[in-house]
């Protein structure tokens, strides 16, 4: 099972990925997390990256994709995947393709999360994680059981993302919209996209998407 989730900045996304590692076991592959791995491994590709970011300039794609190739190599891909904030273009969308069909392998669906904008500035902006595991919460839609403390390993320290704030919102927006919504198309065409209503409870777009799994 290899997913992609599609969707604006607060659409629950990240909620959700959680929610597939956990039933399914496959992981959920961070570019950037996989960037930064690479470079403290020393992989080959890895060397690359750092050479580019030390000169202060942005990762290309191709070695983005090398990465992410090396990264699918691993044995606990091998019942799937989530990529999560990648591909973000078209561009990246076709490299993709290509990459997993030199492994014979391809996509298994794109699901895309629609959320109206209204209510994406007050998803964004109550949204914090937890600082030890990542477990993702809301100060309205979901907040720990306990007070305070993280329901999946304890911890009790959070964090917030700088940017997750109701002044960056739209510029987020405007980037979602030109660079990555193209991809509903793209992967429409091609007989993978799936969508759901994310605007329905957690729970209720939980059971969506495994509605949608359970065909794959």
């Amino acid at each position: 099972m290899r997913l992609i989730l599609l969707g604006p900045p607060g659409a629950g996304k990240g909620t959700q990925a959680h929610r597939i590692v956990e039933k399914y076991g496959i992981p959920q592959l961070s570019t950037g997390d996989m960037l930064r791995a690479a470079v403290a491994a020393g992989t080959e590709v890895g060397k690359k990256a750092k050479a580019v970011m030390d000169a202060g300039n942005l990762v290309s794609d191709d070695i983005v994709i090398a990465i992410v190739s090396e990264r699918i190599d691993q044995d606990d891909c091998s019942k799937g995947f989530i990529l999560d904030g990648f591909p973000r273009t078209l561009v990246q969308a076709d490299a993709t393709e290509k990459m997993l069909a030199a492994k014979g392998l391809d996509i298994s669906a794109v699901i895309e999360i629609r959320v109206d904008d209204a209510v994406l500035a007050d998803r964004i902006a109550g949204r914090y994680t937890c600082a030890t595991c990542g477990t993702g919460y809301h100060d309205e839609n979901l907040k720990p059981a306990v007070e305070g403390v993280c329901d999946k390993c304890g911890g009790t320290t959070f964090k917030r993302r700088p940017d997750d704030n109701r002044e960056t919102v739209r510029t987020r927006l405007q980037a979602y919209y030109k660079e990555t919504s193209p991809l509903i198309g793209y992967y429409y065409a091609k007989g993978k996209l799936k969508g759901v209503d994310g605007m329905k409870d957690i729970d209720a777009v939980s059971a969506d998407i495994e509605a949608i799994l359970s065909t794959l």
